[in-house]
């Protein structure tokens, strides 16, 4: 059934249908990714392909197989498209590409298209955690974060486009190397990496903004690193990285973890039914940086907040795609479509009012509407675009 909250009161409905569903994919969909401006919507599969849509037209820019094992995820930067495989490659294409024309009768899944590739980064994927690109607006650069070369249990910062390695084995101070069981080892034995997400903060002592790593381990621990000096100077064995905190509220693996877009809070979900919020300006687990909220479904392996940080998404092993106010975590509904799992969700980007600029083949309203899109992809190999709204109070949910 469907929720909505209007004036603090919890009114009933059915479930919305989603407005489109888009059928580009023979395997099951890992990751859904929107483009910053919401014109294009990335797809990748466990076959290796990923596929381009147009978010006007619906129809597919680009479709090719990225990679010869399945794709765990893709996102856009700037003018370039970054895929990453279990195939142990990371690629970054050209987003320069000519449409694809096509009668709307062509089976889409037939389409081969693919944008020319630009250079390559050998990685280990080993432990299917995806890569994180931290990278400023309007800089042509970025801080890639991915699993160790050698050791799953540990993170590598990477800069792009120079493909030169800045800290390596992030975490070597404190954990110990994968397969090892030194009783005599004071360090900790979490597992492998299994989420990641790297960005800057300002410490509350210092000036300049410091990277930060925020690990999701595969015993359900979560820890933030902070590097101490100098972002551009480089480390090895995870050296110059303090570890701020350590929290495991997951008994098993952390199987997904979204941060905020402001930096300020993060949210983890696993094979329970629970899904934790962490405040990421705590600076010691002493000042209780997590808090634990229960969900409806147990079993949970996708995660997506929104731009503006006040929803996020939460997809279920059953398919169902659950909802809720990242400040009180009351539910705002429950999504069903899906026929078995729900592995990917990605929100659009939200869109004023007062920021819409003019489009010729656009009116206003849609502009906006289209920011509060939500994707969706799963077992079934379906994505699915729900239209959602603000979800702000006395606005009553009728997608």
């Amino acid at each position: 059934m469907w929720l909505w909250f209007k004036f603090g009161k919890l009114d009933l409905m059915s479930s919305p249908n989603p407005l489109h569903i888009i059928r580009s994919h023979q395997a099951q969909i890992n990751c859904v990714a929107f483009s910053e401006d919401n014109e294009r919507l990335y797809s990748a599969d466990i076959e290796g392909w990923v596929t381009l849509t147009s978010t006007r037209t619906l129809r597919p820019l680009a479709r090719w197989r990225a990679h010869t094992e399945s794709t765990l995820a893709v996102q856009e930067w700037n003018e370039s498209i970054v895929t990453h495989g279990r195939d142990h490659k990371l690629h970054v294409w050209s987003r320069t590409v000519q449409p694809i024309v096509v009668a709307e009768s062509v089976n889409v899944e037939r389409i081969v298209s693919a944008p020319p590739l630009l250079y390559s980064l050998d990685v280990n994927a080993l432990n299917f955690c995806k890569f994180d690109l931290f990278a400023k607006v309007g800089e042509n650069t970025a801080v890639l974060a991915v699993p160790n070369l050698i050791d799953s249990n540990y993170i590598d910062l990477w800069d792009l486009p120079a493909r030169d390695r800045l800290h390596a084995a992030v975490g070597k101070q404190y954990l110990q190397e994968s397969g090892a069981d030194a009783s005599n080892d004071p360090r900790l034995k979490l597992g492998a990496a299994m989420t990641v997400h790297v960005f800057e903060a300002v410490p509350p002592d210092q000036g300049a903004p410091r990277l930060n790593l925020l690990v999701g381990y595969e015993d359900g621990s979560v820890i933030l690193y902070r590097r101490e000096q100098d972002n551009r100077l480089k480390t090895v064995e995870g050296q110059g990285w303090t570890l701020l905190w350590r929290v495991r509220e997951h008994v098993e693996s952390v199987m997904a973890m979204a941060l905020a877009p402001g930096h300020n809070f993060a949210l983890s979900v696993s094979a329970d039914a629970k899904v934790v919020k962490y405040d990421l300006s705590k600076e010691s687990s002493s000042t209780a940086p997590s808090v634990v909220y229960a969900t409806k479904l147990p079993g949970n392996g996708a995660l997506s907040i929104r731009s503006d940080s006040r929803v996020c998404a939460i997809g279920s092993w059953n398919g169902k795609v659950q909802l809720y106010s990242t400040k009180s975590f009351k539910s705002l509904g429950t999504l069903t479509y899906h026929k078995d799992g729900c592995y990917a969700l990605a929100f659009a980007q939200v869109i004023r009012p007062e920021d819409v600029q003019g489009d010729d083949d656009m009116d206003p309203d849609e502009i906006v509407s289209r920011g509060w899109w939500l994707g969706s992809g799963g077992k079934d190999t379906r994505i699915c675009i729900w239209p959602l709204k603000s979800f702000e109070r006395g606005n009553m949910i009728d997608c």
